[in-house]
């Protein structure tokens, strides 16, 4: 998959959906560490960079594996080592089998290895692109081109938890209430997660996100600038779902 800038490093992020009765989805937040390079703690949701064994992974997977394979092997090993959750595994592990799983990657041994080890099979069809996002070419932070997932966590136990480095803390919240949480101040939440949770308020259900996925193209999204009345504002395009397509920028926490 190209990218637009050519500083971009490619990543992968995962939104886990819980269905509630009678309430909206509950849907997985962390908090980054303080001393992260990127979004210093911010409430994001897992994931991060591909690695060149992602790669390796999507290439063992032969022709009929989608074209962002690899993007979607990241996001289910990065949401292994950052809160200890297997999802689009088959067999499905442990929670004690989770957690080896999760410290072998953090000492270093490779995702295929334990696949092959373990017997494990992707279903990578359990995650659902929903969103691609990466910065102009100018942008003043580190860059990164970044397709969004979304994946049922209704058949996953509640058993999550931070690694105490890259994620200092872990929450179930809907996305109301995690825009409510920024606007108050109580956590930092950066433009891309905060347009995000906004598409992801306007979903009763994960049922609801396929049927949106259906509707909605995933089209690569570079937020530009616009002035309205004296104010400098951040733009996206507005025919891709998103209910507010425009924010101060002043004030917006972009990385």
């Amino acid at each position: 998959m190209k990218s637009p800038s050519p500083d971009a490093i490619p990543a992968a992020t995962l939104v886990l959906m819980r269905d509630r009765q009678d309430e909206p989805p509950a849907i997985m937040m962390i908090e980054r560490g303080a001393n992260m390079a990127f979004a210093a703690g911010a409430r994001v949701f897992p994931g991060g960079r591909l690695d060149a064994d992602d790669h390796v992974v999507a290439a063992s997977l032969g022709p009929d594996a989608p074209g962002d394979a690899a993007h979607r092997i990241a996001a289910i090993r990065e949401t292994i080592e950052e809160v200890g959750l297997a999802i689009a595994l088959d067999p499905l592990p442990s929670h004690e089998q989770t957690l080896a799983l999760r410290a072998a990657l953090a000492a270093g041994e490779l995702f295929s290895t334990l696949l092959a080890r373990h017997g494990l099979n992707l279903q990578l069809d359990a995650l659902v692109p929903f969103a691609r996002w990466c910065p102009p070419y100018n942008a003043n932070h580190r860059i990164f081109d970044t397709l969004f997932y979304a994946a049922s966590a209704n058949h996953l136990p509640l058993t999550a938890t931070v690694d105490g480095s890259e994620t200092v803390h872990l929450v179930w919240t809907s996305a109301e209430q995690a825009l409510a949480d920024a606007e108050a101040g109580q956590v930092r939440i950066i433009f891309p997660t905060l347009c995000n949770l906004e598409k992801l308020g306007q979903l009763a259900s994960f049922d609801d996100m396929i049927d949106h996925v259906a509707r909605y193209p995933v089209e690569l999204i570079q937020p530009g600038h616009i002035e309205i009345d004296g104010v400098m504002m951040l733009r996206i395009p507005d025919h891709l779902g998103y209910p507010r397509t425009c924010r101060p920028l002043d004030g917006t926490p972009r990385g």
